[in-house]
């Protein structure tokens, strides 16, 4: 996810240039403060308080000039007019949370309208359209079969959630001003992988093999998430 975000940002900003970045649903804070240690101006917005506490205290603990370089404000990712002005923004991450929204079209617009023209918006999202993968794999052939014809599952917190189909993404992105510029795979071979599954020696070879795949069709395609990059026109 990492490395496909910088082949993004190397691809479309001066090498050098200080990026003002906002990342909605920032979580623990793990792309924030990572583009923050690159030299980036970061904004964070998260409205859970246990995330937000994890970011506040992963902040504390960095040098002086990464720390005045990152804000965290508690909040919607639904409000962003609330808390900024139109084209605020250079970079605009919205990761993980999509699945969570049973109408992600306002949350969509209002992301849109943060980037300045040519801003990078990137999305990270459940695939609508590979479903079926995971409990395929699982043997679970009746729930694979139910996954074909719907965009609802549950995750691995047990939440009742949603998926997003790339047809119907493009077509998002497009009538909110940011078209689809790239989109890569995320999770291909190891969506199975146990929860706190140990860190395999050869993981750098695992890496490799997930960011090779994430970029290739098919297998691009079957991937649990897609990592989705629009750009404001």
């Amino acid at each position: 996810m990492a490395r496909q975000l910088d082949e993004q940002i190397a691809g479309r900003f001066p090498v050098g240039q200080r990026l003002r970045v906002l990342d909605v649903g920032m979580g623990q804070g793990t792309q924030a403060l990572r583009l923050a240690r690159a030299g980036h101006q970061v904004t964070g917005l998260e409205q859970d308080a246990t995330m937000i506490a994890t970011a506040r205290q992963a902040l504390a603990g960095q040098p002086e000039g990464i720390r005045e370089r990152m804000r965290i404000i508690e909040g919607d990712g639904r409000d962003t007019g609330v808390h900024f002005l139109p084209g605020s923004f250079d970079v605009v991450l919205c990761h993980g949370v999509l699945m969570y929204v049973e109408e992600p079209d306002p949350l969509l617009a209002g992301l849109a309208r943060m980037l300045a023209p040519g801003g990078l918006l990137s999305l990270l999202v459940r695939n609508g359209d590979a479903l079926a993968m995971r409990p395929g794999l699982y043997g679970e052939w009746a729930g694979a079969l139910a996954a074909f014809d719907t965009t609802a599952y549950r995750n691995r917190l047990g939440l009742d959630v949603r998926a997003d189909r790339l047809a119907a993404m493009t077509a998002k992105l497009a009538s909110i001003g940011a078209p689809l510029h790239t989109w890569y795979g995320v999770r291909v071979f190891t969506d199975t992988a146990v929860d706190g599954a140990a860190v395999p020696d050869d993981v750098e070879t695992l890496l490799a093999v997930e960011e090779r795949a994430g970029r290739t069709d098919p297998y691009r395609g079957v991937a649990a998430l897609l990592h989705l990059c629009g750009v404001r026109g």
